[in-house]
């Protein structure tokens, strides 16, 4: 079923980015063009024969699929602002460190979210109608009602208006262009913290919700109480059985957690000018880039039957109960 479920999204990627009505080539080389490029008609026409536009439209999915499985990600409409002529761009330079910092920033926000959420819930569901209780679902509403992108944008007005601070971006200028290093890699995690926040407000607001409520229900089924009644040590009773079986919607959710490790979240890219692969994917599909938007969309689609495979299995770890089977 993965590898049906795998060709499926394929063919519905590569329709749905050919639907616009149009010559995709003249629509890329027009918005060239706009922001002060030069091309001319030999350029255009290659990029027609490139691209197989007359060619039946199955001709050519068979022809980007199979240039996929060989490996060759093949070429992109996409331009840098700074370029000045129309020129060609391989897709595995188009993404190039694009795919990583995007990994590393949503694996961060991830993280940060797990591991402030899990406890947190932990503890709204055993200290039940405290003041603590009420502070964090005053908090986690509020997560939840404010939007990624306005949070952004409050954010940024603050650090600049207040602490004459810009927080656009994953580097400082002097990095933005500069290879790889040691002091680059700490200017990274200096500027990880703001993103993380805005992307992971909500999530983690969602996931103190489910953790809370699960372990509430928990908390009140009859091996719990048997098992205080029998003087178990309270933390063993709640960590060692109620919070494994509350864990599991949690763990269900690595399966829609992988795929936006690729394409993280677009209007906050945009937003903050992160260079991820949201701003790139919205390009592509805004200029009908077949190539490059079929592969994101393409590579988040396998992700994500990957991520439900993977949650199956932590789920059987997490509850044993879900290895049983009838005999």
């Amino acid at each position: 079923m993965a590898v049906f479920t795998v060709w499926a999204i394929s063919v519905l990627s590569f329709i749905i980015i050919e639907l616009p009505e149009g010559d995709n080539v003249d629509k890329a080389i027009d918005q060239f063009m706009q922001s002060g490029g030069a091309t001319n008609m030999e350029i255009a026409q290659y990029w027609r024969e490139y691209f197989g536009m007359d060619r039946p439209q199955h001709i050519r999915y068979l022809i980007w699929m199979g240039n996929l499985l060989q490996g060759d990600l093949g070429l992109s409409l996409w331009h840098h602002p700074c370029d000045s002529i129309f020129q060609q761009r391989l897709i595995k330079e188009v993404i190039g460190d694009r795919i990583w910092l995007t990994v590393v920033l949503t694996g961060f926000t991830i993280m940060v979210t797990w591991t402030f959420a899990i406890p947190v819930g932990i503890y709204s569901a055993v200290r039940q109608h405290s003041v603590g209780d009420y502070v964090f679902t005053f908090v986690g509403f509020s997560g939840l009602a404010i939007p990624d992108f306005l949070l952004g944008l409050v954010l940024m007005y603050v650090a600049f208006a207040y602490f004459d601070q810009s927080v656009g971006g994953l580097f400082s200028a002097e990095y933005d262009a500069a290879p790889w290093s040691f002091a680059k890699g700490l200017d990274l995690l200096n500027h990880l913290w703001v993103p993380a926040v805005v992307l992971g407000t909500s999530g983690t607001a969602g996931l103190i919700r489910v953790m809370r409520n699960n372990l509430l229900d928990e908390l009140g089924k009859p091996y719990v109480v048997t098992a205080r009644a029998k003087g178990v040590h309270p933390l063993k009773v709640i960590v060692k059985y109620p919070v494994r079986v509350a864990i599991n919607p949690l763990v269900s959710t690595v399966g829609w957690l992988m795929p936006s490790l690729i394409s993280g979240s677009i209007i906050v890219s945009v937003v903050l000018s992160l260079p991820t692969l949201g701003p790139v994917l919205l390009d592509a599909i805004l200029t009908q880039d077949p190539y490059l938007a079929g592969f994101i969309i393409l590579m988040a689609g396998v992700l994500t039957v990957i991520g439900t495979l993977v949650s199956d299995i932590l789920l059987a770890v997490v509850d044993p109960r879900i290895r049983l089977v009838d005999r």
